[in-house]
């Protein structure tokens, strides 16, 4: 009876142990797992193993194991023998019964669970009771059964250590990337902004959310331009407009005077001028026509650019007796007229400052041709500053040539003498062309 005890004490024990670790949990040997409800249930060794016993043993079985005892022992029978088999002798009669301690089965759960108020086996909360094995750097994820060890998001497991992902290294951001422990953070270059989905960059039209411009502004990706509107110009900073001074880009854009205006500019014309329809050139008032003068009856109106004159009729002076208008004769039987040119006839013109040279601006001609005569042309008086000279263009031609710019206003009066020698009669006579010229201020 003894060694009986024995044997069961040692099968009672090798149910209460249990291996250490959690990552392969099981039943103790004598138990099988019951995967329906999570029990370790206890194995009939007495049907599952073939000749358990053998000799004269008896194979009983108990909770977590079996035991082999003799056929003849009253206190164990043999539920696999047959009472009334001829092989065995009769059971002995009845006596009195010892008073052994009745083996019952207990309820095992197996690691990671345990009984529960309904006596069921119920997960066991690893982490929340703090009883798990994970790093610090770890965190506990409970599992049915048992317990994983795993990192926080942005962290990866290595070595048991929980080690920051770099996630700038897989372009998770569309532009700019900053990495911090655990997590990364997206940005995005000027000119954009960050998307609700926190990677995505999208433009930012900053014409309308700001126009930072003075006049234009034209969205670009990623940043804007400004333009200006015409007559204006771009300042340095990119973003201001100042007005355009195009009187200094050329001295052509106006025939008179540019004066520039905020964002254009406009064309004057002196006084006696008119600004035509292309809005640059100045025409001359013809105030003559116009009758626009203060001249006396007895003047003469003589327009020329930008003014006018009023000439004074002609006064022929002794010992020259007048002929016209504006003719003066000289009469032979007058001993005065002896050295003096036969006849003065006076003209007028008008020309503008600054006119090209060489230019021819008036010609003269012998109005008869005597047989034998010949004629010379010259000036006779007013050209001090050597400006023109005479051009003989024929027997009795010649030409005024302007040699040199004549700059306005002035006026200048020419004598131009025309020579005609006889060699016939041997006569030598002259006649004069007294030429005023009205220099204008202007050159148009």
């Amino acid at each position: 009876m003894q060694g009986l005890k024995r044997i069961l004490t040692a099968f009672t024990l090798a149910v209460c142990l249990s291996r250490p670790g959690k990552a392969q949990q099981q039943c103790t040997n004598g138990f099988d797992l019951d995967r329906a409800s999570g029990q370790c249930l206890d194995i009939d060794e007495c049907r599952t193993i073939p000749e358990a016993c053998r000799g004269d043993m008896v194979c009983v079985n108990q909770n977590g194991g079996y035991l082999c005892v003799p056929r003849t022992n009253p206190v164990y029978r043999s539920p696999y023998l047959n009472p009334y088999s001829n092989i065995y002798p009769p059971p002995p009669a009845p006596g009195p019964v010892p008073n052994y301690p009745t083996v019952t089965r207990p309820l095992i759960c197996r690691f990671g669970y345990q009984l529960d108020e309904n006596n069921q086996c119920a997960d066991v909360d690893e982490c929340a009771s703090d009883s798990h094995q994970c790093n610090p750097t770890q965190i506990c994820i409970n599992t049915e059964g048992g317990y994983t060890c795993s990192c926080t998001e942005g962290y990866w497991l290595l070595e048991g250590q929980c080690l920051d992902i770099d996630e700038c290294r897989y372009g998770y951001c569309q532009q700019l990337c900053a990495n911090v422990p655990g997590s990364y953070s997206c940005t995005c270059n000027p000119g954009f902004t960050l998307n609700e989905d926190g990677r995505s960059c999208q433009d930012v039209n900053e014409c309308t959310s700001e126009n930072p411009c003075t006049q234009t502004c034209v969205n670009t990706y990623g940043s804007f331009l400004c333009r200006c509107e015409p007559g204006y110009e771009l300042e340095a900073d990119g973003v201001n407009c100042s007005d355009m001074d195009e009187c200094s880009f050329s001295e052509f854009l106006c025939q008179h005077e540019c004066v520039n205006g905020p964002g254009s500019y406009y064309c004057i014309c002196p006084s006696g001028y008119n600004l035509l329809d292309d809005s640059r050139s100045c025409q001359d008032i013809n105030e003559c026509e116009n009758r626009n003068f203060t001249c006396t009856p007895q003047q003469t109106c003589f327009n020329i650019p930008g003014e006018y004159k009023c000439l004074d009729p002609v006064r022929c002076e002794d010992p020259y007796i007048q002929i016209n208008e504006n003719r003066c004769m000289c009469p032979a039987e007058n001993a005065g007229c002896r050295d003096q040119p036969f006849t003065i006839l006076y003209r007028v013109m008008d020309m503008v400052s600054g006119r090209s040279v060489p230019s021819d601006i008036f010609q003269m001609q012998a109005t008869t041709r005597y047989p034998g005569a010949y004629y010379i042309f010259q000036i006779k008086s007013g050209n001090e500053g050597r400006e023109f000279y005479m051009r003989q263009t024929g027997p009795i031609s010649a030409t005024l040539v302007m040699t040199r710019p004549v700059k306005g206003p002035r006026t200048i009066q020419l004598d131009l003498e025309m020579i005609t020698v006889n060699t016939v009669i041997n006569f030598r006579g002259s006649s004069v062309i007294r030429l005023r010229i009205y220099v204008s201020q202007y050159s148009f």
